[in-house]
């Protein structure tokens, strides 16, 4: 369990996505971006930071076994884009954004772990305005948990996946918790969704 599930008090409720899972549903994302985008060397996979950036990673990876085309990658930071900046301490953690080249005319696709409420994704598209302007900009999710705040929809979607407002979707990758799984936790003493 990662230090945030533990600091929240939160227990597992069920194991969604094993390691095994985690890899198809990358395979399925990949696919689908190449249907779009067949040889694969329009696109720039720029992972939004934390766990967005090693799924672009898997996809680029997974790109690359199907057309021979390895994507660039990229890391955005939306930290001083968020609209709860204030809320979130006085000293926000930057990590940086890290493009690897110019986005002008490029398919720009944004990887994140989570869909939620889609504010996430609001921040990273005024982020990303002001590096460029991309010919499109397409939303990849390893999970789409619903319960939009704003209209934002995924282009591609690795899991579909129906929760509760109270619910948490933990997103393991290997490269930053050890392991690949996808967790559905709930606060401990809540009784587990049938």
């Amino acid at each position: 369990m990662t230090k945030a599930a533990r600091s929240q008090h939160l227990r597992v409720q069920r194991t969604v996505l094993d390691a095994g899972g985690v890899a198809r549903a990358i395979d399925d994302m990949a696919e689908a971006l190449l249907e779009e985008e067949p040889a694969g060397d329009g696109l720039m996979l720029i992972g939004i930071r934390t766990r967005g950036l090693p799924l672009a990673e898997r996809l680029a990876a997974a790109i690359a076994r199907r057309s021979g085309v390895t994507p660039p990658i990229g890391a955005l930071d939306i930290t001083l884009y968020r609209d709860d900046l204030s809320t979130i301490g006085p000293q926000p953690v930057v990590r940086g954004t890290d493009l690897p080249g110019p986005i002008d005319g490029r398919v720009v696709v944004l990887c994140d772990d989570v869909l939620y409420t889609g504010r996430t994704v609001r921040a990273a598209l005024d982020e990303l305005a002001d590096y460029g302007r991309p010919r499109a900009v397409r939303l990849a999710v390893l999970v789409d948990r619903g319960h939009r705040e704003l209209p934002v929809q995924p282009d591609v979607v690795g899991l579909r996946l129906d929760t509760t407002p109270e619910q948490v979707v933990e997103v393991a990758f290997a490269d930053v918790d050890g392991s690949d799984a996808v967790r559905l936790l709930a606060r401990a003493g809540e009784e587990e969704e049938a």
